[in-house]
This record gives C-alpha cells, sequence and structure tokens, in this order.
C-alpha cells in the first residue's frame, strides 16, 4: 500500500483526501460495513471509476483515513512538547491539542475508534504502532510527574483514560454552545491533574488498596 500512495503526486494525494473525508462522513453515517464505493461516487461526484483510480478497495481508503488521521496527532507533537518547560502545562497542551484535532476531524477519528479493526491484519498493525506511540509520548510525561513511581501498566492505564475522557467529549459537545472548547478543554485538565496529584500523594494506600493486577485477573475482557 505504501508504494501505491506514492504514485499519487501533491494534486492527487489532495483528491484522495476530498474522497477520504467524504467517505469517513458515510462511515460516521452509515457504517463502515454498509457503505459502497457508489455511496462514495455519489458523494464526490465521482464515478466508481475514478474512486478506483484512487483507492484499489475500501480496505485500501480505510487505511488512508486513520493513517492520514494518526499523523496528524503525531506530527510535530514532540518538538511542539520541548517549547513548554513544565510537565503540568504538556499534559494540558496534549488535552487542548487533541480535542482540538478531534474537533475539526470528528469522522475520521471516530473511523479510527469504530473502524479500525475491519483492516486486514498488517494494516491494523501499522495504525496500532502509531496509536502506540502517540500513547507512549503522554506515559513518559506522566513518569516524569509522578517520579517514575508507577509501573508501566498502570502509566499506559492512566495515559489510555486521558485519551477516553477527551475522546467521549466529542460524541456530546457542542460547538453552538455556551461553553469555547477552550474551557472545556480546561475543566477537563483541572479534573485529570486532580486525579493526577491525588494519585501521586496517596501512592503507597492505593497500591496497598487495588493494584492494576487485580482488575487485570477479574476483568472478562477477552485479549
Amino acid at each position: 500500500m505504501e508504494k501505491r500512495l506514492k504514485k499519487f503526486n501533491e494534486k492527487g494525494f489532495n483528491k484522495r483526501c476530498v474522497i477520504g473525508r467524504a467517505a469517513a462522513r458515510l462511515f460516521q453515517q452509515k457504517g463502515f460495513l454498509k457503505t459502497s464505493f457508489q455511496d462514495i461516487s455519489t458523494a464526490v461526484k465521482l464515478s466508481k471509476g475514478g474512486i478506483y483510480h484512487y483507492f484499489s478497495n475500501k480496505d485500501d481508503l480505510l487505511y488512508f483515513i486513520l493513517d492520514n488521521y494518526v499523523n496528524l496527532l503525531l506530527g510535530g507533537l514532540e518538538e511542539e512538547l520541548k517549547k513548554i518547560p513544565d510537565n503540568s502545562s504538556k499534559i494540558r497542551f496534549i488535552m487542548f491539542r487533541h480535542l482540538k484535532l478531534y474537533k475539526s476531524k470528528a469522522p475520521e477519528a471516530k473511523a479510527l475508534l469504530i473502524d479500525s479493526r475491519n483492516l486486514p491484519l498488517k494494516y491494523f498493525k501499522t495504525i496500532a504502532a502509531k496509536e502506540k506511540k502517540y500513547a507512549q509520548i503522554l506515559t513518559n510525561i506522566l513518569s516524569e510527574c509522578l517520579d517514575e513511581r508507577i509501573p508501566k501498566d498502570e502509566l499506559k492505564a492512566i495515559s489510555y483514560s486521558l485519551f477516553g475522557m477527551c475522546n467521549s467529549i466529542i460524541y456530546w459537545y457542542n460547538p453552538q454552545g455556551s461553553i469555547t472548547l477552550e474551557e472545556l478543554s480546561e475543566i477537563c485538565y483541572k479534573i485529570f491533574l486532580k486525579g493526577i496529584n491525588y494519585y501521586k500523594n496517596n501512592l503507597e494506600k492505593i497500591s496497598r488498596g487495588f493494584p492494576i493486577t487485580y482488575f487485570r485477573k477479574n476483568s472478562n475482557h477477552k485479549k
């Protein structure tokens, strides 16, 4: 698939983006499995043959949508974080940046959350590896913030809790409402930071209570 991507010049790439954007909206409305190339063709006013010129199949199209989105999540993030002096401000920055991108690319973001497992395994692994890298950036910041005393599994759980909080917001947030995205991001940040500070200050108590291994052993989730 990567070789296929290289065949297109900037104009071709932009056309793929237009098709991908329309397809992501359809996936959000109808679901990935129920969306046909004919639906996408109608949405972008391009023949099915024209769609096939840019994408060999729906897997190719879904991969393009998700890969573009996770590249936006990762793009320039580490460089931007280097300019921020303290870890708390870095966490705030990641939350606001995540929400802002999620708001502007909601169909693509939802496709990542809902449809990624429809990809063939090798493409899914590529996307999952980039998601893991994204989460690891936050995990590293949390490790410094918590004095590196927290086991890796727990740091990972905390990282995904933050992203889970941010991702759930987009389902109910009203951009036309009285609370701006900046204000909402600040609310989430304060709630999260308060939890982190409690966790840090009560580490011994927490570890004596319900360590994360307890939840792993008692989870019914299939690996």
